[in-house]
């Protein structure tokens, strides 16, 4: 039976720390930062009970990277992949084959190439299935939403990234009208132009947040924002938003503002098996906000890959092709990998309360998901 790890980190210093540490509440975040940047990585739970469809088990460590996002996007580079070089040492102790990166981990430096390189075991960073969600998602919830993809403008936000490039690109042969945006000019303009020649739709980029999702049906945000930067004045009536991105894209306040758009967290996927996450320092349930049994994409694909005998680094750089895509999808979808509904701010969301959302927003339901 193969084994892997995978990297976490936490996305609120004094939210995430104090769940182990409570006097983190008390402190000023930076100071809580400056305080856990100073420790080791360590393995902080065991996953076991990951049982695919064919028969194939794997077990697997969460291991906890001490920066927040802040500190990815600030601190010295080297010094970023020397804390990442322990985490996979860490793995290699623990008898991993695969390794895989999450949240800013993944979006630091040149996205695991140079770590793969570190370590005698192999690195992905699940952006291969983190697309293949995120785009599923976005579709089905469209179609509750009362919104016919073919005929949609769809946004990605944070376009130019591994994954807003990707998803840029299978939505340009699917919708009507795509929208990139990003914060460099000349990156949008390349990827553009990289796009049209295999386009259906029409492509147009923009570094204006609020200009890009005027007119957006669908919104895919994927950007390495360290903050929201989607605000309830930003999206439009009846709109879906897929919010892909650790920390969050979207702004908390548009949950409480906004009853006429439905937001989604991309990649939230049920794992096959009686999975069970335990603490290793309280044997108690580990909890990183998604409920058990459930997880990430980016965790999904290092686990499917382990379950396939695959210990390669499957998905390394800025870069994911479609058909790695595919591929990805394949291997956990013959798994038994799939999409856990929708949820929106650590909430589940059932099919009732879209329609509601869909009736509010004055729009009406497909007729194929009536039936449906």
């Amino acid at each position: 039976m193969g084994k892997f790890a995978f990297i976490i980190h936490p996305l609120n210093a004094r939210r995430d720390v104090a769940r182990r540490y409570p006097i983190a509440k008390l402190l000023p975040e930076r100071a809580v930062e400056w305080v856990f940047a100073k420790r080791d990585p360590m393995a902080v739970a065991h996953i076991t009970g990951i049982r695919s469809a064919t028969g194939a088990e794997t077990e697997g460590w969460f291991i906890a990277c001490p920066f927040t996002p802040r500190q990815f996007l600030t601190l010295p580079v080297e010094q970023i992949y020397d804390k990442l070089e322990k985490c996979g040492h860490i793995a290699e102790e623990l008898g991993c084959g695969l390794v895989g990166l999450g949240a800013f981990t993944s979006v630091v430096g040149d996205g695991g190439i140079t770590l793969a390189k570190r370590l005698s075991i192999a690195v992905t960073t699940g952006n291969s299935y983190t697309v293949a969600t995120a785009l599923r998602g976005a579709e089905r919830g469209a179609r509750l939403m009362g919104i016919r993809p073919s005929e949609a403008t769809a946004a990605v936000i944070g376009a130019t990234g591994s994954v807003g490039a990707t998803c840029a690109e299978v939505l340009a042969r699917d919708v009507a009208h795509v929208v990139l945006i990003g914060r460099s000019t000349d990156k949008l303009a390349a990827l553009q132009e990289r796009l049209a020649p295999g386009a259906h739709a029409q492509v147009t980029q923009t570094t204006d947040i609020a200009a890009g999702l005027r007119d957006a049906d669908i919104v895919i945000a994927v950007s390495s924002a360290a903050e929201a930067i989607v605000q309830p004045r930003h999206i439009k009536r009846g709109a879906v938003v897929c919010d892909v991105a650790r920390p969050r894209d979207v702004s908390v306040s548009v949950a409480r503002e906004r009853d006429d758009v439905l937001i989604i967290e991309g990649g939230v996927v049920q794992v096959p098996g009686p999975v069970a996450c335990t603490s290793l320092s309280s044997g108690r349930h580990f909890s990183f906000g998604f409920p058990p049994g459930t997880a990430y994409a980016c965790m999904s694909e290092t686990m499917a890959l382990t379950l396939e005998g695959r210990m390669e680094s499957f998905t390394l750089g800025k870069d994911v092709s479609v058909g790695q895509v595919a591929e990805i999808s394949e291997i956990c979808d013959r798994h038994g990998f799939r999409l856990a509904g929708f949820r929106s701010f650590e909430r589940a969301v059932e099919e009732g309360e879209i329609a509601a959302i869909r009736a509010r927003a004055g729009r009406q339901a497909l007729p194929d998901e009536l039936e449906a």
